[in-house]
């Protein structure tokens, strides 16, 4: 099964362990709920890392990417619920991505995945993005183990939105060109080494990439669809 719809949301969170019990719990029973029954959200899942950070991250399912710049998800983020409220203010890191899918071979949902975030410069978006369609990401998932992979590209417009447009100054601005390669798999041991030996510095380097790269392996915690 491929992504639902054209676009997707990420996000990366940690919290204080105080208040990560309870973090976890409003998560499962309220926010990705809250969610995915809002207009253009299909799927949520939410993952833990087990090797690398932020701790915690989400994907969301867009059927377009312009479904998080609408005036009712707007009005959505500006009216949270006092659970949501208070879960909002104990972050101490959250990052979102809006993305578009440059390249999708997934492949059903696994019970892990390795996510390398890198920062393309222009002239070589289209060259390492041909290479990760036609070599790097079947190579990588063609391992046993291996389920499935992605190439998702955040759209700066998009995830500024809420700051310019709607003059939410505490919501954090995105300054440079993030991609994110996902690798989905059984197990998250394997989907690392993929990462990392398919994919990572060394080759990324080869076709472009200057060294900025982040890898992070996640185990599968939950999820909600329509």
């Amino acid at each position: 099964m491929a992504f639902l719809g054209d676009g997707v949301l990420l996000t990366f969170t940690e919290v204080p362990d105080e208040v990560e019990q309870d973090f976890n719990e409003w998560y499962n029973r309220e926010h990705l709920d809250q969610l995915v029954n809002m207009p253009g959200f299909l799927r949520n899942r939410r993952y833990r890392a087990v090797d690398g950070r932020p701790k915690y991250f989400a994907s969301y399912e867009l059927r377009s990417l312009n479904d998080v710049a609408t005036p009712e998800y707007f009005a959505h983020l500006a009216d949270q619920t006092p659970w949501s409220q208070r879960m909002m203010a104990q972050l101490s890191h959250f990052h979102r991505m809006t993305c578009r899918i440059g390249i999708d071979q997934s492949h059903g949902i696994g019970g892990a995945l390795t996510l390398i975030r890198l920062f393309p410069a222009d002239e070589v978006k289209a060259p390492l993005r041909d290479w990760l369609r036609a070599e790097g990401l079947p190579a990588a998932i063609a391992r046993p183990g291996l389920l499935g992979g992605a190439l998702l590209e955040n759209d700066l417009a998009i995830a500024n939105a809420p700051a310019t447009n709607q003059g939410m100054d505490d919501f954090p601005l995105a300054e440079r060109q993030e991609w994110a390669i996902l690798i989905d798999g059984a197990e998250w041991e394997p989907t690392r080494a993929a990462a990392i030996e398919v994919l990572g510095e060394g080759p990324l380097a080869e076709h472009g990439i200057d060294g900025d790269v982040h890898i992070a392996s996640y185990q599968f915690l939950f999820g909600v669809s329509r």
